[in-house]
């Protein structure tokens, strides 16, 4: 039996791939395990920089495994990947589906690449449930309020057109042609320093949530880390050499 999550190097760039393309990818708890296994690998390897979530056979995520969940309940662990994420920049590759879990897998990503069919959705109130894994909190950053509650109180889903528009995605690609794109801006951000990008996604999080007033310390914090690490000097010494930096995330 295949690994319900797999996991590819390609450079600095691990590409995790969920894969129960028979049931849309739906998630049950050897997929979230395995998410939680490869999101670990990716955050604990110092040679990586970025990832790519991404789906097999034509879907990123369907959703929590139904069938799975009446017989067993909640996936195991898999709040703690809605909560958690990971710590290094994360790219989701979305063809055809990401609704319930789905898109809240989906939004532990810090930038979403999708086909033009691709469709989001919160369909949990069709099935005695709501979207508990943080569609309702993070939603509200890209979309406006009224299209994130009429999404969740009706279950019916957005189109890939709409989410370009509001900027739930960043790129709109054609079918098929989504996790190229994704390999393609993981590859422009991993060329850039470590240190850097984990500062510029923690204060991207917190700072919808929060005031100046409580974000400026955190942020002062950040600075003193990371304009007086190696890398600082070395972005430096190669401006002033004019050749590519060599990182050390140090």
């Amino acid at each position: 039996m295949a690994d319900p999550v797999q996991t590819s190097r390609e450079g600095t760039v691990l590409v995790i791939t969920l894969n129960r393309p028979e049931v849309r990818n739906a998630i049950d708890s050897a997929l979230s395990l395995g998410v939680l296994a490869a999101l670990a690998e990716l955050d604990g390897d110092d040679d990586l920089r970025v990832g790519v979530l991404t789906g097999a056979g034509g879907t990123f995520c369907a959703g929590m495994d139904l069938k799975a969940f009446a017989r067993d309940g909640l996936p195991e662990r898999v709040d703690d990947i809605f909560r958690l994420g990971c710590r290094k920049p994360l790219i989701a590759a979305i063809e055809g589906a990401a609704v319930g879990g789905g898109l809240e897998l989906a939004l532990i990503a810090d930038l979403l690449v999708a086909s033009s069919q691709a469709r989001f959705g919160s369909p949990e109130v069709t099935f005695g449930l709501f979207p508990g894994g943080g569609a309702l909190l993070r939603l509200p950053r890209s979309l406006p309020q009224g299209v994130v509650t009429e999404m969740a109180l009706t279950g019916e889903p957005l189109s890939a057109r709409l989410a370009l528009q509001h900027g739930l995605i960043v790129r709109m690609c054609e079918p098929g042609q989504t996790l190229d794109a994704a390999r393609e801006l993981a590859a422009r951000i991993a060329r850039n320093a470590p240190l850097g990008l984990e500062a510029v996604k923690r204060l991207v999080h917190l700072a919808p949530g929060g005031s100046e007033e409580d974000l400026w310390p955190l942020q002062r914090e950040l600075v003193d880390a990371v304009f007086h690490s190696d890398d600082a000097q070395e972005g430096a010494r190669a401006f002033a050499e004019k050749r590519p930096p060599r990182w050390t995330g140090r």
